[in-house]
């Protein structure tokens, strides 16, 4: 159990990358009153945790409605990871994630309905509950030793998304104290630890896939 509670932490720390996300956040909401901020803050981290909630309650129902087998999904997920991975690794991902953030404003000024439509994209989607959390929220729900175990991951997943509220609110002083230096280190050091989980999903997909064909 604890190895489990451990390797979902772990996955879903480097997925959501809090963070990571705080430089992104402040470039959002850039001109916007404190109330303001901290209302999308609390919008954006609300909206990603009934997401994620969402697929690790019922992500293994809507595989089996698709006809998607677990094992097939583990190496599709684990491809997906190391990829966020590589991302990492090599200072992409987070160009690409600034690149995708500054497409959606274009202006100084935020009305309520701006306030409203920023939380929810692009911070909740994709910036937190993007395709890497989600993905890895689905393989780790599905290998939860129990009842207990899904308990452990949702609170792991409460956890995390206020860590995400923590660092929005905090974002200014926490991005000034990583510094460019600080931010490169730790995410190339969470890439690294990312990409050998990804292959432990992928190498377990295989193996689970093979037992089933040789299977009599």
């Amino acid at each position: 159990m604890a190895d489990y509670l451990l390797n979902a932490l772990v996955t879903l720390f480097v997925t959501m990358d809090p963070i990571g996300l705080a430089p992104i956040f402040v470039g959002l909401t850039r001109g916007m009153s404190p109330d303001q901020r901290r209302s999308t803050a609390i919008r954006a981290t609300t909206t990603a945790a009934a997401i994620l909630f969402a697929f690790a309650l019922g992500g293994q129902g809507l595989l089996g409605f698709l006809g998607i087998s677990l094992p097939a999904f583990r190496i599709a997920g684990g491809l997906l990871l190391f990829w966020i991975a590589f991302e990492m690794v090599f200072e992409r991902r987070t160009k690409r994630k600034q690149a995708s953030a500054d497409r959606v404003i274009e202006e100084d000024v935020f009305t309520r309905d701006d306030v409203h439509h920023l939380a929810v994209f692009p911070l909740a989607i994709p910036l937190i509950s993007g395709p890497g959390a989600i993905s890895a929220t689905i393989l780790t729900a599905s290998s939860a030793p129990g009842f207990v175990g899904l308990l452990g991951l949702l609170a792991i997943i409460l956890l995390l998304i206020g860590s995400c509220l923590a660092v929005f609110l905090l974002a200014g002083p926490l991005d000034r104290a990583l510094g460019d230096t600080g931010r490169m280190v730790l995410t190339r050091l969470l890439g690294v630890l990312l990409s050998a989980l990804s292959v432990q999903f992928v190498a377990d997909g295989v193996v689970a896939i093979a037992r089933t064909v040789s299977a009599p």
